[in-house]
């Protein structure tokens, strides 16, 4: 695009819309989402109109919107390589240790859910959806990817705090968090490093476990090394 060359603002409110719908969760009402959008009632609609024909988005039983059938076979398309590799070791590790366990990809200053498996026999696990992002500056998986990167490829402003405990994650192979994504929830990730692949990190999230955070880890290692090892050859 040429510089000075104005971006669409309808295909960007058209995205914002889904990730609107990807970040909420639950189906929304088209008021709720021209409020998130900051746009009348009739501009939402007009965008959801668009979006439903092209089968991006959909409509439950009430009325509200849902993100479309479509959107799972467009993501399945994106590092399809990587996501092939990924899933049957997401749901060996899940199954193993009875916690959600996804890959991550770093987005720009985000980290993004690439692929998730949740344990089949828990009796109760946390929902992490392909699609859900963060910024990389917080979460295990998130320190996880900074310590594969620059101090100068980092987002700007991150504290001491940040540095030091992303230097310990690079150091012992492993990152941890609490509480600092989700509310009560513990996550530990490894990196993901991968030849001509934007950096990315395996991880799972519980609320509470037996198991120590270095034994977690081993096990996702385990995983990681067989990515690796299918991918780069």
């Amino acid at each position: 695009m040429p510089e000075g060359t104005p971006a669409s603002q309808t295909l960007s409110r058209g995205i914002r819309i889904l990730e609107v719908l990807a970040d909420a969760r639950v189906p929304l009402t088209i008021d709720e989402i021209a409020a998130r959008l900051e746009v009348h009632r009739s501009v939402a609609y007009r965008l959801l109109r668009t979006l439903e024909d092209h089968r991006l988005v959909g409509r439950d039983a009430s009325g509200s919107v849902t993100l479309g059938a479509r959107m799972a076979a467009l993501a399945a398309g994106v590092a399809h390589d990587l996501q092939a590799e990924a899933l049957p070791e997401l749901t060996a590790i899940a199954n193993e240790l009875g916690m959600t366990c996804f890959l991550g990809v770093l987005d720009g200053d985000d980290c993004i859910t690439l692929a998730s498996i949740e344990p089949r026999h828990a009796i109760a696990s946390v929902a992490q959806r392909p699609g859900a992002r963060h910024p990389v500056t917080v979460g295990a998986p998130g320190k996880a990817i900074l310590a594969q990167l620059r101090p100068s490829e980092w987002p700007t402003g991150i504290e001491q705090t940040l540095r030091d405990e992303v230097e310990r994650a690079r150091t012992r192979g492993y990152a941890t968090s609490h509480d600092e994504v989700i509310p009560t929830v513990q996550s530990v990730a490894v990196p993901l490093v991968l030849r001509g692949q934007r950096p990315a990190a395996i991880a799972v999230v519980h609320v509470a476990t037996d198991l120590e955070d270095a034994e977690i880890a081993a096990r996702l290692q385990r995983s990681a090394s067989a990515i690796r090892d299918a991918l780069d050859g």
